[in-house]
């Protein structure tokens, strides 16, 4: 099934959970990637764009989480939530204040729910993605600022989207049933834990 859902819209995230149970009879796994870079410094940020970005990048797990809540219970299933190392470092001006404080909001939002749904036998965690080849990072720098970010990764390198992949098949896998609350660092280095 493909979909194009505004994840901003509590009704149109609702309506596509049911629809998931409805076409599927269940819901397995539910990972939340929605984002939208700022910029900064904070005196450049008009409240306007700062409520956009943690709709776009906070809120929006919130309606996804409720949403998906009952489906997820019955099948004891798992919820991964995309955060950055912008909410485990700060951020900068690059991305700005309110996405690096929605990425924040993302960490602790994975780890309030890992307790509350516990019980309900389901898993949350979030991921912590540096600087990744998808066109949120390769298609707002030139190429000398792309070669910058590189240079400031310990790697030496932007990660690619299947390594990010790769951990959220790990993380919603069986193999990884007694992880829940985990922030998963995929940074190259960037931020050390």
């Amino acid at each position: 099934m493909v979909a194009s859902v505004d994840v901003t819209d509590e009704s149109a995230v609702a309506s596509i959970i049911e629809r998931v149970r409805s076409e599927y009879g269940r819901l397995d796994h539910v990972v939340h990637l929605a984002g939208m870079v700022g910029q900064g410094p904070l005196g450049d940020v008009s409240l306007k764009d700062w409520n956009r970005l943690l709709e776009v990048n906070l809120t929006s797990a919130f309606l996804i989480a409720k949403a998906a809540h009952a489906a997820l219970r019955d099948t004891r299933g798992g919820l991964v939530l995309a955060s950055s190392t912008n909410g485990l470092n700060g951020g900068s001006a690059l991305s700005g204040p309110a996405y690096a404080v929605a990425k924040a909001g993302l960490i602790n939002f994975a780890r309030y729910l890992a307790k509350e749904w516990a019980s309900d036998g389901i898993r949350v965690n979030c991921l912590a993605p540096g600087p990744i080849k998808t066109p949120m990072v390769t298609g707002r720098f030139s190429l000398e600022a792309l070669a910058v970010l590189r240079e400031s990764v310990p790697l030496g390198r932007l990660g690619e989207p299947e390594q990010v992949a790769h951990a959220i098949d790990y993380l919603t896998s069986s193999e990884a049933g007694f992880i829940t609350g985990t922030v998963m660092n995929i940074s190259g280095g960037v931020v050390l834990d």
